[in-house]
């Protein structure tokens, strides 16, 4: 029986497919025949063409809708860690991020979260498009549309993923879950409709659905498959396993063991029959056709290649690069770049330091800070962070010197994000990097799951439940492939007296710290770390410490992590308003 409001449920706005999720297809494909402007009479509505197109719009959102200063990767938000600083030329520059890394300030009305700029309206902008999508297709006919079913599903997975992200940032949340929600029916949701619990429940659920009907295999790199649904699934039950104190944001001590089984189930290594982890840790992080979507990528949002569009990562290629510095030597290619934003800390480098065993110094790792020429470090170090005295980006035309931060008196430090920059040797070949309307960008995807962080997530499930072995031997498994990645660095012990040490644990002792700090190491600057550390409850005591720890710059002179508060953003304060009591602040704010 088909909807009776349908004709009020299409009342959208023209699609403008300026990018699309699939490297395969060209944009330009897309923008010729765009959907209809205004409202869909119902025989448009039906017409699989456009209901194909609406997926692809809301593959789209997650590179069109998004911007950045407001990254769908959350990178802006995890300068809350003690991974990262801000960045940028000073604390002004993008000062709402400044109060999110000190913690100071925040309010309901800054316009990194409120508004039309906002994460919190581009994030329901984008979910909106999911749900339109999953309207058109509910009415799609199996003889026109035979991979309805597979399409459903991917929606499905694309919504829980944007409520998803929306819970990490945001902790109450009201739930977009029905395709057939008119506008004016969305301010009549409370954001304390669930619990906690309930709350990542509704989005576990959402994930099964999807996972019955997703293929093992995906023709278009950009769909999720069985094996990027179930680490997504596996995701959210680990966050649902730490329960939270009633009332409270903050962490309650008890884990669930229903839910770390669940963390099992989806981690099974027989799910990822078809994955592996890379060769080289960096070959996870490199734009070229040749590395991307390889066999440790489950879910990556993409970006295009030379197809004549403009569909860049604005938020690698304008935020995060190396800022702009022209070298006099005609021979070698000019730098391009960013703001230097999301650097990484001091307290990070030195993780990465390890003891004559080749092992993380898990409680003293701070005392000193490291030193190339006198202590051992992980290989993943220079693979995550571009230090002043070596080749940026592994490129010996380009030593990176500390005047190439915007800020010249260090106030954040030297140091540049890796995993988000590309070689400059390609801006005069104009393939992995080029000018992208008024800043540049690069066309590196953006690994969104990846076997790593799955396997690590077993791991903390089987270290919680006592089964301390097996969680060594998963960690022992990323540290073997980190030893191993130092292609890339082949030189550096002979030429900058590097010394590489990374060895495997003998012991099973302490298994949670161990894995703690090895998600750390993996998982650095990929926006994961404030939220593990919410989830754990470990917030409060890593980040006063970390605050106390950074004599070496100004900015947290006045910052301490407080409890109840700052584990989640306030809701944006036009939404308070428009849901006329209906919604419920977060503690604090």
């Amino acid at each position: 029986m088909r909807n009776t409001t349908m004709k009020t449920k299409y009342n959208i706005y023209k699609v403008m497919l300026l990018s699309t999720a699939f490297a395969t297809v060209s944009c330009q494909e897309f923008l010729s025949e765009q959907l209809p402007q205004g409202t869909l009479s119902e025989e448009q509505a039906l017409d699989s063409k456009n209901t194909e197109k609406m997926i692809v719009s809301a593959y789209a959102g997650l590179t069109t809708i998004e911007d950045i200063n407001a990254s769908f990767s959350l990178w802006n938000y995890d300068v809350r860690s003690d991974d990262a600083y801000k960045g940028g030329a000073n604390e002004g520059d993008g000062d709402v991020f400044h109060k999110c890394e000190t913690g100071n300030g925040i309010l309901p009305s800054d316009w990194n979260i409120n508004g039309g700029d906002g994460i919190w309206q581009r994030l329901y902008n984008y979910i909106s498009r999911t749900n339109t999508a999953l309207a058109l297709l509910d009415e799609a006919d199996l003889n026109t549309f035979p991979k309805k079913a597979t399409r459903i599903a991917e929606m499905k997975f694309l919504r829980a993923y944007g409520h998803f992200q929306l819970k990490r940032l945001f902790g109450n949340i009201p739930f977009v879950m029905d395709e057939n929600m008119l506008t004016e029916d969305y301010y009549k949701i409370s954001n304390t409709q669930y619990t906690d619990d309930e709350a990542w429940g509704v989005i576990a659920d959402q994930l099964e659905e999807a996972y019955a009907d997703l293929p093992e295999v995906q023709e278009d790199k950009g769909r999720p498959t069985k094996a990027a649904c179930a680490a997504l699934l596996a995701k959210v039950y680990l966050y649902k396993a730490y329960r939270k104190t009633e009332g409270r944001n903050t962490f309650s001590g008890t884990v669930d063991r229903s839910d770390l089984d669940k963390v099992l189930e989806y981690t099974d290594p027989a799910i990822y029959a078809n994955n592996s982890l890379a060769s080289d840790f960096h070959n996870n992080f490199r734009p070229e056709t040749e590395f991307e979507n390889g066999p440790e990528a489950l879910w990556s949002i993409q970006y295009s290649y030379n197809d004549g569009s403009v569909n860049g990562n604005r938020n690698y290629g304008c935020a995060l690069m190396a800022p702009n510095v022209e070298t006099k030597d005609p021979s070698k290619p000019t730098t391009v770049g960013g703001h230097d934003f999301y650097k990484p800390s001091r307290n990070l480098v030195n993780a990465f330091r390890t003891n004559s065993e080749g092992l993380p110094e898990l409680e003293d790792f701070n005392r000193v800070n490291y030193d190339p020429q006198m202590h051992n470090a992980d290989p993943r170090l220079f693979l995550t962070v571009g230090m002043p005295g070596f080749p940026f980006m592994f490129n010996e035309d380009f030593m990176q010197e500390k005047s190439w931060a915007r800020n010249a008196n260090g106030l954040y430090g030297y140091n540049v994000t890796l995993k988000q920059n590309v070689d400059q040797k390609f801006v005069k070949e104009e393939s992995y990097i080029k000018k992208c309307g008024w800043c540049w960008a690069t066309s590196m995807n953006r690994v969104v799951l990846r076997l790593a962080d799955v396997k690590l997530m077993r791991a903390e499930a089987f270290a919680q439940l006592g089964q301390d072995g097996e969680a060594i031997s998963l960690v022992n498994e990323i540290r073997r492939r980190a030893a191993a990645s130092t292609g890339m660095m082949d030189g550096y012990p002979r030429k900058y007296g590097v010394r590489f040490k990374c060895s495997e644990y003998t012991d099973n002792s302490n298994a949670l710290a161990k894995v703690k700090f090895e998600r750390r190491l993996e998982l650095a600057m990929e926006a994961e770390r404030f939220f593990d550390l919410v989830r754990w409850g470990d917030a409060k005591a890593v980040l006063d410490k970390f605050y106390a720890g950074e004599t070496n710059t100004t900015i947290y002179q006045n910052s301490s992590f407080v409890e109840n508060k700052l584990e989640y953003m306030p809701i944006p304060f036009n939404e308070m308003q428009n849901a006329k009591g209906l919604y419920k602040q977060n503690p604090g704010y």
